[in-house]
This record gives C-alpha cells, structure tokens and sequence, in this order.
C-alpha cells in the first residue's frame, strides 16, 4: 500500500515575485486627536493584531512617535494603510 503524495501546483513566477518583492511597513504615528481605544480597535480590526500587540503598539506609538505596526508587501498594506487613515489615524507605508 504505497501511496503517491503530490506536491500542490505552486506558480513559480508569483512565488519569485513574492520572494523577491522588498517588505516594507505601514508606520503608525503618533496624533492629538486619537484615543488609545480608537487605536487598538483599528489595529485589532484592520492590521489581525491581538489585544495585547495592540495595547503594546499604541503604548510604543505614543512615547516613541511612531511604530511599524504591519510589514509586507505594498500590495499587502495598501488596503490596510488607507482602511488605518479612512478611520482618522496617521499612517504611512515605508
């Protein structure tokens, strides 16, 4: 009783283009304007963070100023940056 396993069809060219693809990080910045809850509710919501990671992001954003808070590629965290400044907060992608 032998069985075959196969590997799953994989595309090689999006697979290079992933690997190669540079990563880069949506960088949340520290406002007047935001509450900590707004905050780590968007973080939860849009970046998948936990509460913790979260709590932790906005504790960095708001001593330090700033804090990469998703990495990836542009394609990835377009969607997740505009998502993060259509809800009020100060972001970019780096």
């Amino acid at each position: 009783m032998s069985e075959t396993i196969t590997a799953p069809e994989v595309d090689i060219d999006t697979a290079i283009k992933q690997l190669l693809a540079p990563t880069q990080s949506i960088v949340l910045y520290n406002d007047d304007v935001n509450t900590f809850d707004h905050v780590i509710e968007c973080l939860i919501r849009y970046c998948k963070h936990s509460l913790n990671q979260a709590e932790q992001c906005a504790t960095i954003v708001h001593y330090n100023g700033k804090c990469s808070v998703k990495n990836g590629s542009y394609d990835e965290l377009k969607p997740i940056c505009e998502a993060l400044l259509e809800n009020g907060l100060s972001a970019k992608i780096e």
